[in-house]
């Protein structure tokens, strides 16, 4: 990135921002702190009102903005990848806000850019059918209520229940594994509880509002494992021998088996740890992985790899004349 445009990305987070701190713009840039406040300084002389703070950082003066910053094409192409995939992967509403932010996006582009864009959305596909969509516009409303910290009144179908419950539940925070989750402190329960959308009958946001709460998502799944029977799992995942849509699933899944950290390796490996109580469970996740993945520790993983390869093996080579 040139200087021009370093400047201009810094204005940019300037104004989408209340205060950013120096260092910050400095590791989000990959410069120095020294070569942030010589750019800063250039802002001032340009008239730009910036007001540093010793220890907190800068700000623009109250109601101080600029025209929109045109968009680059990459970053426009960028968008459109959003939109493809909020049309697919949320709920009616957010789609249609998605499309209306789009349209804002095209008005200001180049000829050139816009015509480039409506030549290349028939090439980007999202093919995973819409899921919360399927029932109550629950993304949308969920994601209101996070921000408002409003109460939500809920009538669920749990996997392990015969009947629906309606539940008042606070929600923190919404994730996408294979379906999208909300956590929610459930007022039934006394507890947080993990919510799959797609089981949601019913959703209505109420006027009461909750407290705050400290708690978050990254918080929530560490303690769910803290109470699980824990055995610490090291697996070595070669991810350029998979395609890419395994490469997916197995993100998505991975917290489902008790994920805790993950580091990619010098040779181009991802080494993951795991902290869960079952090894045979997580035999059965990892065989479709075979070639392509490594069980560094316990030994005893390997094992139960080995005789779910070889019942797998058994059952489906079996010689054709004994089928009969």
């Amino acid at each position: 990135m040139n200087r021009f445009d370093r400047i201009t990305a810094i204005l940019i987070q300037l104004q989408t921002r209340r205060v950013v701190s120096g260092p910050a713009l400095a590791e989000r840039f990959g410069v120095s702190l020294r070569t942030v406040y010589r750019d800063l300084r250039t802002l001032e002389q340009a008239g730009v009102p910036l007001f540093g703070e010793p220890g907190v950082g800068y700000s623009l003066a109250e109601g101080y903005r600029l025209p929109p910053v045109m968009f680059t094409r990459e970053e426009a192409t960028a968008l459109l990848t959003a939109e493809k995939l909020a049309a697919r992967l949320t709920d009616a509403p957010t789609a249609q806000l998605s499309g209306a932010a789009m349209d804002k996006l095209r008005a200001v582009l180049r000829h050139a850019d816009r015509d480039h864009l409506e030549t290349l959305s028939p090439h980007i596909q999202v093919l995973q059918p819409r899921g919360p969509a399927d029932g109550p516009n629950a993304y949308q409303l969920l994601l209101t209520a996070v921000a408002t910290q409003q109460v939500v009144r809920l009538r669920y179908q749990a996997a392990d229940h015969a009947a629906p419950e309606t539940r008042a539940a606070e929600p923190i925070g919404l994730y996408r594994g294979r379906q999208w989750h909300v956590v929610a402190y459930c007022r039934l329960r006394q507890a947080f509880r993990d919510f799959r959308l797609d089981r949601i009958q019913h959703l209505e946001t109420t006027t009461e509002v909750f407290a705050a709460r400290p708690e978050t998502l990254q918080q929530y799944w560490q303690e769910e494992a803290s109470r699980r029977p824990r055995e610490k799992v090291v697996l070595r995942f070669q991810l350029g021998a998979l395609p890419p849509a395994t490469v997916q699933q197995l993100h998505d899944t991975k917290r489902q088996y008790g994920w805790a950290h993950e580091q990619p390796l010098p040779d181009g490996r991802l080494e993951m740890t795991l902290l869960l109580g079952s090894l045979t469970y997580l035999a059965s996740w990892l065989l479709p992985y075979a070639g392509a993945v490594v069980a560094v520790e316990p030994l005893a993983l390997r094992e139960h790899l080995r005789e779910l390869a070889q019942r797998a093996h058994d059952f489906f080579c079996v010689p054709e004349k004994m089928l009969t």
